[in-house]
């Protein structure tokens, strides 16, 4: 009797075995089947995104080809400082503005007096301004070995583990280090800065009070004359002398191939986004280039200072 059972013993062992394993292999499958719709979903859902994100793209592109084809249309001599326009494609609302970037005040053109009353206006006391201003040229300029020196040598006292560049800037980002701008100066000020105008002189019919509080000479009253009447100004120089009370360094009628452009998206579901793009007119072989692209900035970027 000992040995059937024996026999039936290791039967029985034999298909508890075979069970067991047989139940891994399940919960094994079950684990692999549950991986793979987890996979399925994350990559329907980066799809899903990466569509989005193509879609958004090809419509903000569509907005500036619209602009610069607007600005291209228009006669050289008569293309608007400024303008606004909106579109409907593939069911997104497309609000696209422009300016011109002569609105803004080129870190690498404007002259120092500029610089300092645009520094003065934001906050700075008027010494630390000046000696700004100065240490802004001073990085932009190329200078002669003696005066390379002399300025590296202002950084290296300060500390930086860097000479100034002494070449144009590339980005205005790069304000953020010149000696004698904080951070907080510089925050408040990029709104204002561009390296892509190529002009030395602002545009008074555009650009914003502030920079216009910044030009020499300019006094709060007169300020607020010629807020009050650019309106109805005829767009020339003479005109905007007369305005601004006499000639004014840095003020004028400024021309820029450079435009910025706004680009708001609002899409069927609700979904808004903003993007700012700085394109340039004058291309070799494209009706315009492309200089400058920032997505989801904010659709009101700052408000107005009172003065």
């Amino acid at each position: 009797m000992a040995a059937p059972f024996r026999s039936r013993f290791a039967s029985c062992s034999e298909q508890g075995f075979v069970l067991v394993a047989v139940l891994w292999l399940l919960a094994a499958l079950a684990l692999l089947v549950t991986i793979f719709a987890v996979h399925l979903s994350a990559s329907a859902r980066a799809v899903s995104l990466n569509d989005d994100a193509l879609k958004t793209e090809a419509l903000i592109s569509a907005g500036v080809e619209l602009a610069a084809f607007r600005l291209q249309s228009a006669d050289e001599k008569k293309r608007p400082p400024e303008g606004a326009f909106h579109v409907r494609l593939s069911g997104t609302d497309i609000s696209v503005s422009f300016i011109t970037e002569a609105a803004r005040v080129d870190l690498n053109a404007a002259p120092k007096e500029l610089l300092s009353g645009l520094l003065t206006v934001l906050g700075a006391s008027d010494d630390d301004a000046k000696e700004a201003a100065d240490r802004i040229v001073g990085w932009r300029s190329k200078a002669s070995d003696g005066d390379a020196t002399k300025e590296t040598a202002l950084y290296q006292t300060a500390g930086r583990t860097y000479p100034p560049r002494q070449a144009p800037f590339a980005h205005v980002n790069e304000l953020a280090l010149v000696l004698g701008m904080s951070p907080a100066m510089v925050e408040r000020a990029l709104p204002y800065l561009t390296v892509f105008s190529g002009a030395a002189d602002v545009d008074a019919m555009v650009a914003p009070p502030e920079v216009i509080a910044a030009l020499p000479g300019m006094t709060p009253l007169k300020l607020k004359q010629f807020l009050g009447d650019r309106g109805s100004l005829v767009n020339d120089t003479a005109a905007m002398s007369a305005a601004l009370g006499g000639p004014n360094g840095g003020a004028g009628v400024a021309k820029s191939e450079a435009y910025r452009l706004r680009v708001h998206l609002r899409f069927p579901d609700g979904r808004e986004t903003t993007s700012e793009v700085v394109i340039g007119l004058k291309a070799k072989d494209d009706p315009y280039r492309m200089l400058s692209w920032q997505n989801d900035v904010p659709r009101i970027q700052r408000a107005r200072a009172e003065f």
